[in-house]
Formats: structure tokens, C-alpha cells, sequence
């Protein structure tokens, strides 16, 4: 299968260092010296849609704008680009989510991705008004997903859960085309609701043998519920056109992170719930001294950032090669990201993707139907 590139759009802001937030960090007001208004994100997206890149991932938490409200606005600066819009099921109903996606594909011409974010901490589900533990946030998402899914196969739906109930539920509207379900998470609960409704299952950028043996095990389980799932990974990227500039990016932002600033954010990230933060800050251990966990595979955003902690640092060719590392344990779609993202969509845009072109691994879309070698 050809290589699918989505980039992201940082509605917490932007900068020329590490921004913080994301995934079990504090709530903070948008930080770097980006604002992220609709004008700069516009920018952005506009710059990725010229690069070749799919669409652009837009995250949901307490510490960004939001993503529904945000890219509705940007998808109107912008023509075939999509928009992968993160959302918490527990923030609204099953039949409203439903209906928000079909009038999104007919408002944007079938521009919208959805990313399912099932919300890892409990303090800040608490903030949405979710006071489920974990474990009920998973059986919810389970039904969640399973009440959307039959809206859009058309008819009427009623539905009585553990924790969801719907009567005579219809949308007057179908979503055309129906958008496809990202979902991530580490947990054994996780991995069954991904196999179970997931089109795309993402995990953040561990090394690949790691990856590896979590597509087996979705693998697995979404056999046994006879269906496929394709998988995604979510990374950022520095990448050069030589290999000691690119590190020398990745020592600038690291030396432009004080220490202090580490500790307070790794400290609270130790108490997060989410299996797949735990496995994050395993890779550095709050280190500064050993963020190369892989060959050409950093570790250092996640000091100071919560959730996707990693980026693939070099030389075009060397990113080029990682990708296909990746390629060939099974991923077939990245959501990437760097700072600041507009300068680094274009190293990433104009240096790595036509390699990767050439040895017939990415079309771009801007050039029709893409053969898979």
C-alpha cells in the first residue's frame, strides 16, 4: 500500500523551540510566539496542500483550540486538504457526533478524518464533566463507536448500554463519503475498541521494533473480530539536507529547554493513566544524555511535551530510510509535525517526500493515483 502523509495543525501555538503541552500536561494558555489564528494555521495548511501532504491532524484537550471549530473555519482557506479532527466521545452525544460529521463532509466537499481520543486522564475528562474511570471511558467509546457507525449505515437506532442510551436515533443527512475512524491507545482495553471499530489504528513514535509487536497484537484482535485495520504512527521530524545540520536543530531546541521546565512536566506526566505516556517517557527516562533510542529516532521533545515525545532527526536520506523502517512493519500512514511546523513542513515536503517518490513508495495526491511498487 502507498505511503499516506498527514501534518499537523498546532492550535496551541507555535514557535522556533519546543512548545509544550499535549497529552496529561497542564493547562496553560497557548504558548510560543506563533498565536495559532486562523490566519496562521491557514498558512500552514495551505503550505502542506501545496507539499503533497493529505490532510493535517488537529489535537483536543484543554490546552488547544478547539479542533471541530477551528478547522471548519481553515477548511475554507483551503481545496483538497483534509482535516483530522480529534474528539473526546464523552464530550457529546453518539447521534450529535454522527450529524456533525455528515454536515462537515457536505459543508468541506468530504474533507474530514476523524481521530477518536477516548481522554487518558481522569482529572481532565473531569473538566468536560466525564467522571468515568478509565476502563468505564473505554466501554463508552465501544458503544459510542458502534451507535455512529449504524447512523451512518442509514435506518433508525436505538441502543440501551451500560452507559449510553439512544431512542428512535436517524440523521437526516448521511456522511458522503463516510469518514474514516484514527484511533490510538496502548491499553489491552484500547487495543480491543481500536480492532473492533478503528480504520486507522495510531500509536505514537516508539522505536519499530515496538510498533511491530503492537500491529500484531491489533492485528490479532481485529481477525478474531473479522475485519482489517490499517496502521498510522505519529512523530514529529527534523530532517536536513545534511545529516550534522539536522542534529544541530535537534541541540538547539533541546538547549533552549530549562531544566526546571523538564522536571515540572516529567513529574506530572509520571502520574498519567495512559499506558502509551508511560511507554513515552520509558524511552528517556527524563534524560538528557541518551535521546537517540534508535538510530535517527529522538527522544527529546517528549521532555517537555505530553503524548507524541519523538521525531526523526538527519539527512533527508536518512529520515527517507526510517520511514521505510517503519514501512515494513506494517505502517502505511504518518502524522508528522516539527518546529516551527510551517518552516519544517517544507525540509520534510521538499526534501524527504520526493525520495521516497522516487523509489515508488508516495505520489504525490497533487499528480493522480499513486501505484503502489
Amino acid at each position: 500500500m502507498p505511503l499516506t502523509f498527514h501534518w499537523f495543525l498546532p492550535t496551541n501555538g507555535d514557535s522556533r523551540e519546543v512548545v509544550g503541552g499535549g497529552h496529561g500536561t497542564p493547562v496553560t494558555a497557548s504558548g510560543g510566539d506563533r498565536p495559532p489564528s486562523v490566519e496562521y494555521l491557514a498558512l500552514i495548511a495551505r503550505s502542506a496542500e501545496q507539499l503533497g501532504f493529505e490532510g493535517a491532524l488537529t489535537p483536543t484537550g484543554t490546552w488547544c483550540e478547539d479542533a471541530w471549530l477551528t478547522t471548519a473555519m481553515i477548511s475554507q482557506h483551503t481545496e483538497r486538504f483534509k482535516f483530522l479532527v480529534a474528539f473526546r466521545p464523552g464530550a457529546l452525544s453518539p447521534t450529535l457526533a454522527a450529524q456533525m460529521a455528515a454536515s462537515y463532509q457536505w459543508q468541506s466537499g468530504g474533507r474530514l478524518l476523524l481521530n477518536v481520543v477516548t481522554g487518558g486522564e481522569s482529572a481532565e475528562q473531569r473538566a468536560f464533566g466525564d467522571f468515568l474511570d478509565k476502563d468505564g471511558r473505554y466501554a463508552r467509546t465501544d458503544e459510542f463507536l458502534h451507535v455512529v457507525r449504524s447512523l451512518w449505515r442509514g435506518g433508525t437506532v436505538d441502543h440501551a448500554g451500560e452507559h449510553l442510551r439512544v431512542e428512535g436515533a436517524r440523521l437526516g443527512r448521511l456522511p458522503d463519503p463516510v469518514p474514516p475512524v484514527y484511533f490510538g491507545g496502548s491499553s489491552p482495553a484500547a487495543l480491543r475498541v481500536a480492532a473492533r471499530h478503528a480504520d486507522v489504528y495510531l500509536t505514537w513514535g516508539e522505536p519499530p521494533a515496538a510498533v511491530a509487536e503492537k500491529i500484531g497484537a491489533v492485528r490479532e484482535l481485529a481477525a478474531r473480530e473479522g475485519r482489517e485495520v490499517r496502521f498510522g504512527i505519529r512523530l514529529h521530524t527534523i530532517t536536513r539536507d545534511r545529516s550534522e545540520d539536522a542534529w544541530a536543530e535537534a541541540a538547539r531546541l533541546l538547549d533552549g529547554i530549562d531544566e526546571k521546565l523538564v522536571e515540572d512536566v516529567q513529574r506530572g506526566l509520571g502520574r498519567s493513566e495512559s499506558e502509551g505516556q508511560r511507554r513515552m517517557l520509558a524511552l528517556h527516562g527524563g534524560r538528557r544524555d541518551a535521546l537517540e533510542i534508535h538510530p535517527n529516532l529522538w527522544a527529546g521533545v517528549g521532555l517537555v511535551r505530553g503524548g507524541a515525545g519523538t521525531a526523526m532527526v538527519g539527512s533527508h536520506e536518512e529520515v527517507a530510510r526510517l520511514v521505510e523502517e517503519y514501512h515494513a512493519v506494517g505502517i502505511d500512514e504518518f502524522v508528522l509535525s516539527g518546529y516551527p511546523h510551517l518552516e519544517e513542513a517544507y525540509w520534510f515536503g521538499e526534501g524527504v517526500l520526493p525520495l521516497l517518490e522516487r523509489r515508488g513508495l508516495w505520489r504525490s495526491p497533487l499528480r493522480g493515483p499513486v501505484l503502489a511498487r
